[in-house]
């Protein structure tokens, strides 16, 4: 807690609790073995107070009360001592990861309101592949005190499961294979009802949508090496489902087979040291494969055609190959985009739009030239605008829409880069902004030819009254008549402008 004025922090002032978990037996047993030899035996008592402030069986807020109720339940005098007592049991649980502290101001009763927003203690797994907190308990507690608790918290793996090779068989339904939902019928009144009832916690930046669950774990782990350095990253992907997202997601963009991927999760720099996938760089090199692999289709492509002596297109129709997408974000009626004429009696109006919110640009551009393979340059061109500018895909579907729809709009790169530069000055970040961004455009671009006419008759209407008053925009300069009055100059002027002319005549002599 940052907190320059120990009067800025009193029992007088308010505060709220937010938690959006549920202290499980589990959980108190870390606090109590794992947590309390850090950060002490009162800031535990601290936190678990705050916990009790919202029900048991309820998340989200507590009642605004002052903080005179937190030095009573504690036991502390409300003076300087205490304040910074308290300031530092809260620095303490802010420094390990279980709480955070923000500061609100509310204009209506004109005072600062504090927010205590509490985050649940982490599990023994991913405990102990945190570096700092692991090396801090050590400190506290000694190395094989550390080992046995960390023992006495993990159950091992059988010896015969661990003992044998054999790899586990997913033989779990998948969701879309047991339930079907109608996505057809888009009920907005329960849409926003939901938005307005859903927790307030933000989604984690690393999150990112995957388009499905095209390799899992296991499938992974049977075709990847052994003795790889990256191979227990690979083996705990079973339980960090937001880096199997990202992985999938990245091999559907790309259409990456599963010896593609493996080779690419083998290569240093793809895990931190303490686990993480680097996204940004999977996709940076997942798109080097892509574009070599999309080289040598052409390549086979034109060579079959020359072989052949006719040209044959590479169609795929809307439904993809083979490798359909189930929607996941739907679109709301408002926000339709008519579907072109290329597309017509292939898919309504409903399953466009839905292709163009949920699926890769690289599928959707495929789809627009669907008579040949997509330009090298207009794939570069995308292919920079996603991995550079970090465009949302979304967006850029409603791009390649408008660019592919609208008349005398072109697909070069600077045209293109512009349009892409208003958008990230502007925001744009989701499919509805883009929407209402490109229609805005156009309006404003149909407006144009008018907006000149008029502009043009204006400026001649302003010029024929300007030759008719006599005036004009130019100012008037004072011009030397020769034959008129001569200035009339002081003495002393004279006398320096004769001094002046007698300096250049004594220049002017050899």
């Amino acid at each position: 807690m940052k907190m320059s004025n120990l009067h800025h922090f009193t029992e007088h002032h308010r505060y709220y609790v937010r938690r959006e978990f549920a202290v499980s037996g589990l959980e108190e047993r870390v606090l109590l073995e794992m947590y309390q030899p850090m950060v002490g035996g009162f800031a535990v008592a601290l936190y678990m107070t705050l916990c009790r402030h919202v029900a048991e069986d309820r998340i989200g807020y507590s009642e605004l009360e002052q903080q005179r109720r937190l030095f009573r339940t504690l036991d502390l005098e409300p003076n300087e001592q205490g304040r910074r007592f308290l300031a530092d049991q809260f620095s303490k649980l802010e420094a390990v990861g279980l709480m955070s502290t923000y500061r609100r101001y509310l204009a209506a009763t004109d005072e600062y309101v504090y927010g205590y927003e509490l985050q649940p203690p982490l599990v023994p797994t991913e405990f102990f592949q945190n570096q700092h907190l692991t090396v801090l308990l050590r400190d506290k507690i000694g190395k094989y005190a550390l080992l046995s608790v960390r023992d006495r918290f993990l159950a091992p793996m059988p010896e015969e499961l661990a003992a044998a090779d054999d790899a586990n068989e997913d033989i779990s339904v998948p969701f879309y294979e047991l339930f079907r939902l109608n996505t057809k019928v888009i009920d907005l009144e329960l849409e926003e009802a939901l938005g307005q009832t859903a927790a307030s916690r933000q989604p984690s930046a690393a999150e990112m949508p995957a388009s499905r669950y095209r390799y899992g774990p296991d499938d992974i782990l049977a075709r990847f090496p052994r003795g790889s350095r990256n191979r227990p990253f690979v083996e705990y992907l079973r339980h960090r489902q937001d880096q199997l997202a990202a992985i999938n997601h990245a091999t559907h963009k790309y259409r990456l087979e599963l010896g593609d991927l493996c080779r690419l999760l083998d290569e240093d720099g793809l895990f931190s040291d303490e686990g993480e996938l680097e996204f940004d760089r999977l996709q940076y090199r997942a798109s080097l494969i892509y574009q070599q692999a999309r080289r040598r289709e052409d390549d086979q492509e034109r060579t079959r055609v020359k072989l052949a002596a006719r040209t044959e297109g590479t169609e795929d129709g809307l439904s993809g190959e083979g490798d359909e997408v189930k929607p996941e974000k739907p679109v709301e009626m408002e926000f339709y985009l008519e579907v072109p004429a290329i597309f017509a009696g292939e898919c309504d109006i409903h399953q466009y739009n839905m292709i163009l919110r949920n699926e890769p640009y690289t599928l959707v551009l495929k789809r627009f030239f669907r008579k040949g393979s997509v330009p090298d340059h207009v794939e570069k061109l995308f292919e920079r605008i996603d991995l550079n500018y970090k465009l949302n895909e979304e967006v850029i579907n409603v791009l390649i829409h408008y660019l592919h729809t609208l008349k005398g709009a072109s697909w070069s790169k600077t045209y293109v880069e512009t349009i892409v530069t208003d958008l990230l000055a502007k925001g744009i970040d989701s499919y509805e902004k883009a929407v209402v961004y490109f229609r805005d455009q156009l309006a404003r671009r149909s407006g144009a030819p008018a907006g000149t006419r008029s502009g043009a008759a204006s400026r001649r209407r302003t010029g024929a009254a300007e030759a008719a008053s006599g005036s004009s925009r130019k100012p008037k300069l004072k011009m030397f008549e020769e034959n008129g009055p001569a200035p009339k100059l002081t003495e002393e002027e004279r006398l320096r402008l004769r001094q002046i002319a007698l300096e250049r005549d004594a220049r002017k002599r050899p």
